[in-house]
C-alpha cells in the first residue's frame, strides 16, 4: 500500500502538467527542480545532514545523561528515604526504651517511698511507744513518791503518837534516809 501510494504520487508530479519541453530553462518546473537538487547537493557536500545527525545524536547523549542523572539521584533518594526510616524506627525504639526505663525507675521510686513510709511509721511508732513508756514511768514515780510521802507522813504521825520528841527525829530522820537511799 505505501509502494502504491509513493508510485501515485511520484507519477503526478506538475512536470507532467507543463507545455513544451521538460529540460529547457523556460520550463519554471525543470528551473525548480534543478535548484532544488543544487541545493540538496549543497547540503550533502557540506555534510548538514551529517551535522544534523550528530547534533540530533547529542540531544540523545544529554537526554540519556539526564535520564541516568535522574535515576541515579532517584536512587539516592531511596536510599536516604530508607536510612531515614531506619533511623526513625531505632528512634521509635530508642524513646519506647526510655519510656519503658522511665516507668521502671517511677515503680522502684514508689516502692523506695513505700519502704521509706513503712520505716518512718515505725520509728515515730517505736518513739511514741518510748514516750508512753516514758510517761508510765514517771507515772510510776510520781505514784511511788506520792506513797512515799504518803507513808513518811503517816510514819511520823505514828511516831509522833508514840514516842518521845527525841526519839521521834531520830525515827524521823532514819525513816527520811530510808526512803531516799530507796528512791535513788
Amino acid at each position: 500500500m505505501k509502494k502504491l501510494a509513493i508510485l501515485l504520487s511520484l507519477s503526478a508530479t506538475p512536470a507532467l502538467a507543463a507545455s513544451g519541453p521538460f529540460f529547457s530553462l523556460r520550463n519554471t518546473d525543470f528551473v525548480v527542480t534543478l535548484a532544488f537538487l543544487v541545493f540538496i547537493g549543497i547540503l550533502v557536500y557540506y555534510k548538514v545532514p551529517q551535522l544534523i545527525g550528530g547534533l540530533l545524536d547529542k540531544r540523545a547523549e544529554g537526554i540519556r545523561a539526564d535520564l541516568e542523572e535522574a535515576r541515579r539521584l532517584r536512587e539516592e533518594a531511596q536510599e536516604i528515604y530508607a536510612s531515614y526510616e531506619r533511623r526513625q524506627r531505632e528512634v521509635k525504639g530508642q524513646a519506647d526504651e526510655i519510656v519503658a526505663n522511665a516507668k521502671r525507675e517511677a515503680i522502684a521510686q514508689a516502692d523506695k517511698a513505700k519502704a521509706d513510709l513503712q520505716t518512718s511509721i515505725q520509728r515515730r511508732l517505736k518513739a511514741a511507744e518510748d514516750q508512753i513508756a516514758s510517761a508510765e514511768g514517771d507515772a510510776v514515780r510520781a505514784v511511788r513518791d506520792s506513797a512515799v510521802q504518803t507513808a513518811v507522813s503517816a510514819a511520823s504521825e505514828v511516831l509522833r503518837q508514840q514516842g518521845v520528841a527525841a526519839d521521834r527525829s531520830a525515827g524521823i530522820d532514819a525513816a527520811i534516809n530510808e526512803v531516799a537511799q530507796r528512791l535513788h
